[in-house]
């Protein structure tokens, strides 16, 4: 059944999970009647959007990060706050679909009224992020969630493109993981907020004290992001509760300090101008396309740069500069 703009924007603003979720789908299509769709939507549902803390989450496989995420949930869930929780399972390479997407996943925090938990898969799209995570969350954030969470597949280097759709960046790190401090590039540490050493306990608890430390002196050399704010390292088990409610009370402390000194609405405009230019990028490249002469040349172009009869950014620099050339042309 086909949803009017009217019926899911009505529906998104009374927090109908079916046709947020029906929001949701029309958003991530690239069917071109329903992107025209979706940007009206998204256009008509903009002023009810903003109020959210946006946090994402990232660590290695196996971090627990879903587990965190569920407990989490819960835990704001408790204090009277309702989550969204956007997981961006990693897309197969070949078929393109989700691989996680047919698992079950964070069970308990779904059977809660005030959650809602959408999966969605990367796409292949760098970095594990949806490239339609950001509308997604507008439709979140139109919906009323308090908190929308965004687990990434945690690939590495371009967890960047998540810190700059979020508010708070988590990075949740497990000793003897495989991410011990040598291993953990510099880049992510220079975009965390906050960081959550997880799977604690009485057995690996001095280790983790000592990780700790190696930490925060780390930290001491990497310019902070954010002024007065020492990012906090944290100990605990998301899977035995423990340690959460101190993540929760820093992520609110974080946001207020980030509010009083007006680098909350500051930071959002650079993210959205951000978004701008990634959306430019796309619709120039899908105009293009859409051209006959235009798709032979882009494709002969790709052609050269994939059998490397030339370097690929030469390529891709001869083939806008005849783009922009025959376009001059037509006027």
């Amino acid at each position: 059944m086909k949803f009017s703009t009217e019926e899911l924007v009505e529906g998104i603003r009374l927090g109908n999970k079916r046709l947020i979720a029906k929001a949701i789908t029309l958003v991530e299509s690239k069917k071109s009647e329903h992107r025209l769709q979706a940007e009206d939507l998204l256009k008509k549902i903009m002023p009810l959007t903003g109020k959210s803390i946006r946090i994402g989450i990232t660590g290695v496989p196996g971090a627990g990060k879903s587990t965190f995420i569920e407990n989490f949930g819960r835990l704001a869930i408790s204090n009277g706050k309702k989550v969204a929780v956007l997981a961006i399972d990693p897309s197969s390479a070949i078929n393109k679909g989700s691989i996680l997407g047919d698992k079950t996943r964070m069970e308990e925090l779904a059977k809660e009224e005030n959650a809602f938990i959408r999966p969605s898969p990367s796409s292949g799209f760098l970095g594990g992020v949806a490239n339609t995570t950001f509308e997604t969350m507008m439709i979140c954030e139109a919906a009323g969630y308090d908190y929308i969470l965004i687990e990434t597949v945690g690939v590495g280097q371009s967890e960047v493109l998540v810190a700059d759709i979020t508010d708070v960046f988590l990075f949740l790190k497990i000793i003897g993981g495989g991410d011990e401090l040598q291993g953990i590039k510099r880049g992510i540490m220079e975009m965390v907020d906050v960081i959550f050493i997880n799977k604690v306990d009485a057995d690996n608890l001095q280790k983790a004290k000592n990780t700790k430390l190696e930490l925060k002196r780390a930290l001491d050399f990497i310019p902070p992001k954010e002024k007065n704010w020492k990012i906090p390292v944290l100990l605990g088990s998301a899977l035995n509760n423990e340690g959460l409610g101190e993540v929760f009370e820093t992520i609110n402390e974080f946001i207020h300090l980030k509010k009083k000194s007006n680098r909350f609405e500051e930071v959002r405009t650079l993210q959205a101008e951000k978004r701008f230019e990634y959306w430019v990028q796309e619709y120039i490249l899908a105009m293009m396309k859409r051209d006959n002469s235009v798709e032979e040349a882009y494709l002969e172009h790709k052609k050269n740069a994939s059998a490397m009869v030339s370097n690929p950014s030469t390529e891709a620099k001869l083939f806008v500069e005849k783009f922009l050339r025959d376009s001059r042309s037509e006027f």
